[in-house]
């Protein structure tokens, strides 16, 4: 099916072109080191990656991977950190089937800016998938709706990430 619209957070938008983003020079780089002008959603971290929730999901439990050194391709990473990013990985593939039931996942980087990455640092999406994810409104509207809040997903995620030892 071909969405004619996305229902998508009102700012999300003015956030891709710039007009609503934090000044920052790297808007993960913020969130490592903790700056209040950006929204922090980070569910775990040690000392080389970082996981947390996308504060604009694409499904419920979207999830961001990143090092915690600014780079932004991942051939760059380092043996500990392309480590460290594998058992993230899994260990966040564990928790979100344990807390939201998909039945897939999407996962990927997007490396430049032909690919819609919008970020430079490197990061890595986890997109839980669920079975017949169109709803009334997708297919009556064409259109897609996030079912839950960026801060529910920190919420449900950061008591299962606890136990994660990388």
């Amino acid at each position: 099916m071909t969405f004619r619209q996305q229902l998508f957070v009102p700012n999300k938008r003015d956030y891709i072109t710039g007009l609503n983003r934090p000044s920052v020079g790297c808007i993960i780089c913020s969130i490592i080191n903790e700056e209040p002008e950006v929204k922090n959603l980070t569910i775990w971290k040690n000392d080389s990656v970082a996981v947390c929730a996308n504060l604009y999901p694409y499904n419920a439990g979207h999830l961001l991977l990143y090092p915690l050194r600014h780079i932004n391709d991942p051939r760059q990473l380092n043996e500990i950190e392309q480590r460290h990013m594998h058992l993230a990985l899994s260990g966040s593939l564990e928790r979100l089937e344990a807390v939201y039931r998909p039945l897939g996942f999407n996962i990927g980087f997007n490396i430049g800016e032909a690919s819609g990455a919008s970020i430079e640092h490197l990061h890595q999406h986890i997109v839980p998938r669920y079975h017949r994810e169109l709803g009334f409104v997708d297919i009556t509207a064409g259109a897609k709706i996030i079912i839950e809040d960026p801060q529910v997903t920190l919420s449900k995620l950061k008591e299962a990430f606890s136990d994660l030892k990388i």
